[in-house]
């Protein structure tokens, strides 16, 4: 486990058990009641589906759907996997049924959810074939490596047998860009939990951390360190997580979580399913760059930040965020961005991905450091924006890349390393020790 996975778990699991604090009831299992009570209701179909899956996979899936507002909404099993018609169906016990419950399913019924979702960033993440992180994964990893690892999070691209089931390269598969049969992007399942279907699961920030850890994109880590995180976790009985409402200000006001900022409702702003309305840069390319209509989108943010912050609080916020996002542009990754195509003009690298040293430093540089230094920023995770942020950049661009770069190209540094931002090497002296006290 790296130091990274270590932190978060040791903030968002282990310290909230010594603490007692107390983990919400989100999507319990239904009583024998409920379970009766829910089987009744059903539709001759799906009572067919719950006799014999009770039978063959014990009651727990039925159980959770018993206490889900699906259950109390009378859709059962054969709503949702029935797929007359689509492309991954197979006869079963004389019905025609699918695995997969995709998005353009859901939609029957979510269609204003759906339509939002398809909208997002989240819907293309597993547009990923030509990217250089799943050039990494399934090239230089290995595809076993992808399949368990990339496409877990950004979703596989699913195939389907002649017999109508499921290829198992590529299923099971909830990725959140998930690329389905019949067209669809994505699964609902990975942030609502099938059998459950639980909008209090979704709500909390341990969702997002299925994929949203790890060095290059440490968001779980981040939240947890920081106020919001620990003022969640010490407060989660007071966050109201199950009600069918969930407008901040009216149902809760406990703590934000990552859903509470990136899609909820609040007095004056209607909840989404684009997490990316919210967004004022795109953090993860090699230079961070505004995105469109970035203005727009940093005002519904605001939206958000007013329900518990004074305006001045949050513009001095955004100007501190700015900040740090452009002196990572300005000072590293343009000119690493410089340095790596003039080495390239010059017939020093290939158009090989990974085929030489300076170029897992550049990768880890800006996909690594970089990201986390701005993540931080953006999340207010002080920690990561220093030691693991601007300390790592710093320590791999002038004991790494620099050296590197002038060893292929004597040189080639030259221009850059005269910038002003670079000029401490030159007359920064030893810092006095600090006085300790006895």
């Amino acid at each position: 486990m790296s130091p990274h996975h270590l932190r978060a778990f040791l903030l968002m699991f282990i310290l909230p058990s010594l603490t007692g604090m107390s983990w919400p009831q989100a999507g319990p299992a239904g009583t024998p009641q409920q379970v009766m009570q829910a089987t009744g209701a059903a539709s001759a179909e799906s009572k067919a589906c719950i006799t014999c899956h009770q039978k063959q996979h014990g009651a727990l899936i039925v159980e959770q759907w018993a206490a889900s507002l699906h259950a109390k909404a009378g859709v059962g099993c054969y709503e949702c996997h029935q797929y007359k018609g689509g492309p991954a169906t197979f006869q079963h016990y004389g019905k025609t049924v699918s695995v997969l419950v995709t998005p353009k399913m859901c939609g029957s019924c979510h269609a204003e959810e759906v339509q939002q979702f398809e909208a997002s960033h989240h819907a293309q993440a597993g547009h990923i074939l030509g990217s250089i992180d799943n050039v990494l994964g399934d090239q230089v990893e290995g595809p076993p490596a992808a399949v368990m690892g990339c496409a877990k999070c950004h979703g596989s691209m699913i195939k389907v047998l002649p017999n109508g089931k499921l290829d198992p390269a590529t299923w099971p598969n909830i990725g959140i860009g998930r690329v389905n049969p019949d067209g669809s992007l994505g699964s609902c399942s990975v942030c609502h939990s099938r059998h459950t279907f639980s909008v209090a699961i979704a709500r909390q920030p341990e969702s997002c951390g299925y994929c949203h850890l790890g060095p290059d994109h440490p968001q779980a880590e981040i939240y947890a360190e920081s106020k919001h995180g620990v003022t969640y976790r010490t407060l989660i009985g007071q966050m109201n997580l199950d009600s069918p409402s969930w407008v901040l200000g009216k149902d809760y006001n406990a703590a934000p979580t990552c859903a509470t900022c990136h899609m909820g409702a609040a007095a004056k702003l209607a909840s989404t399913h684009d997490v990316g309305t919210r967004l004022s840069w795109n953090l993860r390319p090699e230079i961070a760059v505004r995105t469109k209509d970035w203005q727009a989108k940093r005002t519904q943010m605001t939206g958000i930040c007013l329900n518990c912050h004074a305006s001045e609080w949050v513009g001095d916020f955004y100007t501190q965020y700015d900040n740090v996002v452009n002196l990572g542009n300005v000072k590293f990754f343009q000119p690493a961005s410089l340095i790596m195509k003039k080495l390239a003009v010059a017939g020093k690298l290939t158009k090989t991905p990974f085929d030489a040293p300076i170029k897992w430093t550049y990768f880890e540089l800006w996909h690594h450091e970089g990201r986390r230094a701005r993540m931080g920023a953006s999340m207010q995770g002080p920690d990561y924006v220093q030691w693991h942020g601007f300390y790592d950049i710093a320590k791999i661009f002038y004991s790494d890349f620099i050296p590197e770069a002038e060893q292929l190209l004597p040189g080639v540094t030259r221009q850059v390393m005269a910038m002003p931002e670079h000029q401490w090497l030159k007359s920064l002296s030893q810092p006095k020790e600090e006085k300790t006290r006895e």
